[in-house]
């Protein structure tokens, strides 16, 4: 059935297609060996090897990580490997539109991924019992650093953060010397020492989250500080109350720039988007669009709204989480969709979507 789908589509674009033309068999290439696996023992041939939090911490990870990379070479030739993490709770939803915004949610994350080449694993299940809510986390992560040696970055975002900005590019180039990244403040850590100085994490969790991190950073600053980055230069966390009200007019200085950038407004294919996204950046930056709140919000954390359960904050109602939420998820939806010929016109409206004129917005 599948074959012939693609089958009638092809003869459909070309009637002239034959078979022959369009069957190939690979003959090698340059990407990751997923064929083999070497025979000679690693890490995971260790039958104390444990992939649960709490126990066994991991030792000589950097050389156990090396020596499996010597082995599996097609895998290395790359510093900007992300694995994107992200999950859920393993039970439905009991908020009645729950289940339809965890998908979007996903499916967010999903084209961001798609978009910038990286890897993506959801998780709904707690590997850890006794690790819930904000803790289930960190036996994922073990985790998945663990499936994933050939990943240089292990990237979680919580699964009511929204990626605002699909064309934006981490700038991994600038973490090279480090171990972590959070979003946080130098000042408001070291000098004012106030938890609310970074998120361990996307999302403003509070005090239990993030008292074990700040206190080594705080008390143990000598050892641990040169480790990790605190990123405060762009919206690695960008709190949902205060952006969603001014998302029309961010995307009005967009519009902006694409109409007075013939090149901006050409159509292309997906893969060029980071090609084009680049060439926005320095358009926005020459324009002095690169501040906090004229530029898209890289992450929109939707923190207190509970999606899922719908057991939100008592300081914001459903309406205003849902609104905020359709908002944020279409305005990210419509940088992708652009690329397929289609756009929401209204960005409280998740079901229409009008084909995009050519020669948009000129």
């Amino acid at each position: 059935m599948a074959l012939s789908l693609v089958w009638a589509l092809l003869t459909f674009i070309n009637p002239s297609t034959s078979i022959d033309n369009i069957i190939t068999w690979s003959t090698g290439g340059c990407g990751p060996d997923l064929g083999s696996d070497p025979s000679e023992p690693t890490f995971y041939d260790d039958q104390n090897l444990s992939y649960a939090f709490g126990e066994e911490p991991m030792k000589d990870w950097d050389l156990k990580r090396r020596e499996w990379l010597k082995l599996h070479p097609s895998f290395a030739a790359s510093e900007e490997k992300v694995l994107l993490v992200t999950g859920s709770q393993p039970n439905v939803c009991k908020n009645p539109v729950g289940d339809h915004l965890q998908l979007r949610l996903f499916k967010n994350k999903v084209d961001y991924c798609r978009i910038h080449g990286h890897e993506i694993f959801y998780n709904n299940v707690l590997l850890n019992q006794k690790g819930t809510g904000f803790w289930a986390k960190y036996p994922l992560l073990r985790a998945s650093m663990l499936a994933h040696p050939e990943a240089e970055w292990i990237w979680w975002v919580d699964s009511d953060a929204v990626l605002t900005d699909m064309e934006f590019k981490l700038p991994l180039e600038r973490y090279k010397d480090h171990n972590l990244v959070v979003h946080g403040w130098w000042n408001m850590l070291y000098e004012e020492k106030s938890w609310t100085s970074l998120n361990a994490g996307q999302g403003i969790s509070g005090s239990d989250d993030q008292s074990a991190l700040i206190y080594l950073l705080i008390k143990e600053k000598d050892r641990w500080a040169d480790r990790i980055y605190l990123e405060s230069e762009y919206n690695l966390h960008g709190y949902w109350l205060g952006i969603v009200d001014g998302l029309d007019k961010i995307g009005e200085g967009y519009m902006e720039i694409d109409r007075a950038v013939d090149l901006l407004r050409r159509r292309h294919a997906e893969k060029m988007s980071l090609f084009y996204g680049a060439m926005r950046e320095k358009h926005m930056k020459d324009r002095g669009f690169w501040k906090e709140n004229v530029r898209r919000p890289f992450v929109t954390h939707f923190t207190g709204c509970e999606p899922c359960s719908g057991e939100h904050n008592s300081m914001y109602t459903w309406e205003a989480c849902w609104n905020g939420m359709q908002k944020a998820l279409n305005i990210a939806d419509n940088q992708v969709l652009s690329r397929f010929g289609f756009v929401h016109p209204d960005l409280l409206n998740s079901s229409l979507v009008s084909p995009l004129p050519f020669d948009f917005p000129a």
